[in-house]
């Protein structure tokens, strides 16, 4: 069924609904103006024929008088044919014609009338239809003639439009949506052939590329167009990508040679009992610059998908028990209380490093901007929108205006211009979000902020080697 109303919803089968709705609409137009036009011209003749018949009779009447007229009329009812006489004193008791009864008219004299009578057809009475004129013989008042004739076909030809104009215009709707639902077929198979290489390449596959039909028709040439533009994008990103490699790990290393070097100076001035403050603000600087160093390197690896080998069933609660052990000492530093709620959830598929690294970075976050005596909580729990792994805390929180681009990378709000930072912390939890198809949402705590890494729901439960989900009971810092 969702099959279905996917397939009624593409462009090409509205295209088509409103095609063949507009054909039909023609068609149906065409058909009632040719039946319109047939039925006119048919009465047209009919009438001329009658005239001509009126004509005739009303000759004989004024030339021979009423007897002359019976006469007249009894000899043309022995024709037959088509024609029809009638012709009746004032209580319409029939004096001569080729009917047997006075028909049901309700119509003025001298106007057209049709009308239904009966004739043996093979010795069968059937009931036909007639087209005639009824008028009031002059000069006598008391007697009636009606020339008519037999429009049975007509009649026959107006049944034949009016059964097969709904029909035809039914099997126009059925074989024209038909048609629709399999062009949308096509259009949306070769839709989602792109679909899904757009998919793999936005998540990191740069090398994977539109595939092509050889039909040579215009979703062939798009495809072609893209992978001409992929190629060229590949290319750009994998020289983007080797010169800031190259760049960042040649500064690493004389940055890492420089710390040496001053750590060395420094363990001198210390022997010789010189000041060495100015040292150690020169370490403490050339560590955030290799900080910095290495958070870029791990985002350009991230986005690139550099570590996507690494990917393995992962158990939440372990990473979030070992990162909250770890910052135990600073929140306890800080007289933070940090608890750790975790339940039961199954595994996801990721590469633990980098999760650990990114709720390494909420949880520091949390910390360093909570004041002395503030809560910071890590929680893993899981609902129909998927697995939620969270840090709250009790700070000063995010303006909502400016949550959007807290995630940009080197953006820092005027609140923490004064703490120590890059402002890549946050960049690098949505790369790791974005590798793993999560969700960074950041959300009100009341007071403080609600960071949440909300993983999809995988679709078979996966549990790690050696691993089970457990759930770890809270702790604090004052533990």
């Amino acid at each position: 069924m969702r099959a279905v109303l996917r397939l009624l919803r593409t462009q090409a089968f509205r295209i088509v609904l409103a095609y063949v709705l507009l054909f039909a609409v023609s068609v149906s137009a065409l058909l009632f103006f040719t039946y319109w036009n047939t039925r006119r011209t048919l009465d047209a003749q009919t009438d001329q024929i009658i005239e001509a018949e009126i004509t005739g009779l009303s000759e004989q009447y004024q030339r021979l008088g009423l007897h002359g007229l019976g006469e007249s009329v009894m000899s043309r009812s022995l024709h037959g044919g088509q024609a029809l006489y009638l012709l009746t004193d004032n209580s319409h008791r029939v004096l001569a014609g080729n009917l047997d009864a006075w028909p049901q008219i309700t119509a003025n004299p001298g106007n057209f009338v049709e009308f239904d009578y009966e004739r043996r057809v093979n010795g069968v009475p059937e009931t036909r239809r007639a087209r005639g004129r009824l008028f009031m013989l002059p000069q006598s008042g008391n007697f009636y003639l009606l020339v008519a004739q037999d429009v049975h076909d007509r009649d026959l030809t107006q049944r034949m439009f009016t059964t097969t104009l709904p029909w035809t215009v039914a099997l126009i709707l059925v074989f024209g949506l038909l048609g629709g639902a399999l062009m949308s077929h096509n259009m949306l198979r070769r839709l989602d052939a792109i679909n899904r290489a757009s998919n793999e390449i936005m998540a990191g596959n740069l090398t994977r590329r539109v595939p092509v039909s050889g039909a040579a028709d215009e979703f062939d040439v798009l495809a072609e167009n893209l992978n001409r533009m992929l190629d060229r994008i590949e290319r750009l990103l994998k020289g983007l990508r080797e010169v800031t490699d190259s760049v960042a790990h040649d500064l690493r290393t004389p940055l890492n040679r420089l710390r040496q070097r001053l750590e060395q100076s420094q363990a001198r001035m210390m022997a010789a009992g010189s000041d060495t403050g100015e040292i150690e603000r020169a370490i403490a600087d050339t560590d955030q610059l290799i900080a910095t160093f290495n958070a870029l390197l791990l985002i350009a690896e991230t986005d690139a998908g550099a570590a996507r080998g690494a990917m393995s069933p992962l158990d939440l609660a372990s990473v979030a028990g070992d990162v909250s052990e770890l910052y135990e000492p600073l929140a306890d530093e800080k007289n933070v209380t940090l608890t750790l709620v975790t339940a039961s959830v199954p595994a996801i598929e990721g590469n633990r490093s980098l999760v650990a690294q990114a709720l390494a970075n909420l949880v520091d976050n949390a910390i360093k901007y909570t004041p002395a005596g503030g809560r910071v909580a890590v929680s893993i729990s899981q609902s129909f929108a998927g697995i939620d792994l969270s840090v709250a805390d009790s700070g000063p929180g995010i303006p909502a205006e400016d949550r959007a681009r807290v995630v940009e990378r080197f953006v820092r709000l005027e609140a923490s211009r004064n703490s120590p930072g890059t402002g890549l912390g946050l960049s690098l939890v949505a790369a790791v979000a974005h590798f793993h198809n999560a969700k960074l949402l950041l959300e009100d705590n009341a007071p403080g902020l609600k960071a949440i890494l909300r993983f999809p729901r995988p679709a078979l439960r996966l549990t790690p080697p050696g691993a089970k989900p457990v759930q770890i009971p809270a702790r604090t810092a004052a533990e």
